[in-house]
């Protein structure tokens, strides 16, 4: 555990130092939710019915954005072959670094989509539902994108692939994160769309590392 935390600690001091990335994140989503209303039109009543889809889609997109870079610089440093010939489990080392992924990509998400959720007209009672969705449904992209980040590791253009791989992965939690605001906006209770968009991200913690660990040990090989 002292291992896990310790890259944990590692991962997000060198993402604050750096600072470049969690302010790529954070600026592509707003922009990608503001640019929306000059698009489909500033009605409000228009912006109200798909305001927690743009929110949902910048979402995704701004996790994407930051995959291709998750295991990149620990590729050409040589710190994933470090890691992967540490004692802790190269399964938990994943799992440490999706975690350290999500605190700075995906949680400054989760806190800017209220301020974002008012500029798009989303109705103020959706908001908390909204922001739950995000925060059951962010760690999910963040392991799934693993990974399709370590699949891609060393390919000549892997944000491209990353792209075409973990677009379709994101769908379910963009399809039960939607439905959670709009059945609450209808007054039939988000319970189900939540439960379910928390079984994706139960799942995805177990099985997300041992992917991201199996893709490693191939790419590293």
């Amino acid at each position: 555990m002292a291992a896990f935390l310790g890259l944990v600690r590692r991962d997000l001091l060198l993402s604050l130092r750096q600072g470049g990335e969690i302010g790529l994140v954070v600026g592509f989503f707003v922009l990608a939710v503001l640019l929306f209303p000059f698009g489909v039109g500033p009605e409000p009543e228009l912006l109200a019915r798909v305001a927690a889809g743009i929110i949902w889609v910048a979402a995704l997109l701004a996790a994407v954005v930051s995959l291709d870079r998750l295991f990149a610089a620990d590729h050409a440093d040589g710190g994933l072959d470090l890691i992967a010939l540490s004692a802790m489990p190269l399964e938990l080392a994943m799992l440490a670094k999706v975690a350290a992924h999500w605190l700075t990509t995906g949680l400054p998400l989760v806190l800017i989509s209220p301020l974002l959720a008012v500029f798009v007209d989303l109705d103020p009672a959706a908001i908390p539902v909204l922001m739950l969705g995000l925060l059951i449904g962010t760690p999910a992209l963040s392991l799934l994108g693993a990974i399709a980040a370590a699949l891609t590791l060393g390919a000549r253009r892997p944000g491209v692939l990353v792209s075409l791989l973990v677009l379709p992965l994101y769908l379910p939690p963009l399809i039960f994160g939607t439905g959670a605001v709009e059945a609450s906006l209808a007054a039939e209770g988000a319970r189900a769309h939540l439960l379910l968009l928390g079984a994706i991200t139960l799942a995805a913690l177990p099985l997300a590392p041992l992917a991201t660990a199996a893709a490693l040990r191939q790419a590293l090989d």
